[in-house]
């Protein structure tokens, strides 16, 4: 009995070390209350829980990107208030209803909203708000689905260059891999490596791409992923503006999203000569483009649209970077 007992234990240890090993690193335990990220925190605790009761239904930017900050920033020691993500981790402890939310059709993507919930489940799951780990394995069975047989989820054109709000290919894939990589299960474990070996093929010619592709291998050790991977890292260090952000190509104006999905992926390899330097500079450009009101103009393809679906999900990667960044940035 006691040898059964310990067996038993052993595989829940495994488990729990290959969770956590998948698990972003986290960086900060005493946040600043007047810094960038805290007053983007202020905006989307407000702009979170405020789709649901006006729309009756539950969006990818504000149930899905937005949300997501709000899960790391609340692991990390930021005050969020507890009704900014209530009804959003109900939700997503549901899979079997994510077919039936409403939403206009004409821009409803069933596929897209698939990967941004599973992602955000994940995410739940990874910072302690959600411990109900059946739903993420439903999830993983819903991705499955949607996965194409080379490996992708095609949410766009391959080429097309995605936005905040609707990802494009790359990066879906990367962010599904990942969500995959946490769930216990070895279909979705296949499933997973099926999508690094996308990333792995894929060109690298636009910040998206390239940043996609590194945050997609993170943690593989293959010599010919980190070829891929030094790849990857060298583009986005040729790309970086005299402003310090990066615009969607290296001869492009930056723009808050392309900045703050470069330096999600390069928090990914903080050890790389010159990173932290690359990181320093994208995060002041993140700082001195804020407005007054904790957000970010929204980034649109083509650049200078008007979207609030576009100004959330810009506004929650750009906490998230600055969230994943902050010991880079007090030299920590």
């Amino acid at each position: 009995m006691r040898s059964r007992w310990f067996e038993v234990v052993s595989i829940l240890t495994l488990l729990a070390a290959g969770c956590a090993a998948q698990r972003p690193p986290v960086y900060q335990r005493s946040p600043d209350r007047t810094s960038a990220e805290a007053r983007a925190l202020v905006f989307l605790s407000r702009e979170v829980p405020r789709w649901y009761p006006e729309n009756q239904c539950f969006s990818c930017h504000n149930n899905g990107d937005a949300a997501r900050a709000l899960y790391v920033a609340s692991e990390l020691g930021y005050s969020v208030p507890t009704n900014a993500l209530a009804d959003t981790t109900a939700w997503l402890q549901t899979p079997d209803r994510w077919d039936q939310n409403k939403g206009d059709p004409a821009y409803s993507d069933k596929r897209l909203a698939t990967v941004q919930f599973t992602a955000a489940l994940a995410t739940a799951i990874e910072t302690r708000h959600v411990s109900n780990t059946s739903a993420l394995l439903a999830a993983a069975r819903r991705l499955k689905i949607e996965q194409h047989s080379d490996g992708a989820w095609h949410i766009e054109p391959t080429r097309a260059l995605g936005s905040p709000a609707t990802y494009g290919t790359p990066l879906a894939t990367a962010l599904a891999a990942r969500a995959l990589a946490g769930v216990p299960d070895k279909l979705a474990a296949a499933d997973a490596q099926r999508a690094m070996r996308w990333l792995h093929r894929s060109s690298v010619d636009n910040v998206l791409g390239a940043a996609a592709v590194l945050m997609g291998l993170r943690g593989e050790s293959d010599s010919q992923l980190g070829a891929k991977k030094q790849e990857c890292l060298d583009f986005l260090r040729r790309s970086q503006t005299r402003d310090g952000g990066w615009g969607a190509f290296p001869d492009s104006p930056p723009e808050a999203f392309d900045t703050a999905i470069a330096l999600l992926a390069l928090a990914e390899t903080p050890s790389e000569p010159g990173v932290d330097a690359l990181i320093r500079r994208g995060r002041d450009y993140l700082e001195g483009t804020q407005l007054a009101d904790g957000s970010w103009p929204e980034t649109t393809r083509p650049p200078g649209g008007e979207s609030y679906a576009q100004r959330i999900s810009t506004t929650a990667w750009a906490t998230l970077a600055l969230l994943r960044t902050v010991p880079v940035r007090r030299g920590l």
